[in-house]
């Protein structure tokens, strides 16, 4: 997938807090920590699970997950 975004990092989920609409999902992208509040359904989409590899994109306000 091309994507115009530039502040790419990638990281490992290291915790997931699973709400009932919202999960917050934290990200270590080599010695920061990356949080992303995501819907509970593109968690599961993307089975997310601590210890996933991930690619954390930024682009103005918004933060997307990809595994």
């Amino acid at each position: 997938m091309k994507i115009s975004a530039r502040n790419q990092f990638e990281g490992t989920v290291v915790s997931i807090e699973e709400g009932q609409v919202n999960a917050k999902v934290v990200v270590d992208t080599g010695g920061q920590k990356l949080t992303s509040i995501i819907s509970v359904e593109a968690l599961r989409d993307l089975e997310l699970k601590e210890g996933s590899p991930v690619t954390a994109i930024i682009k103005a306000s918004s933060v997307l997950l990809m595994a």
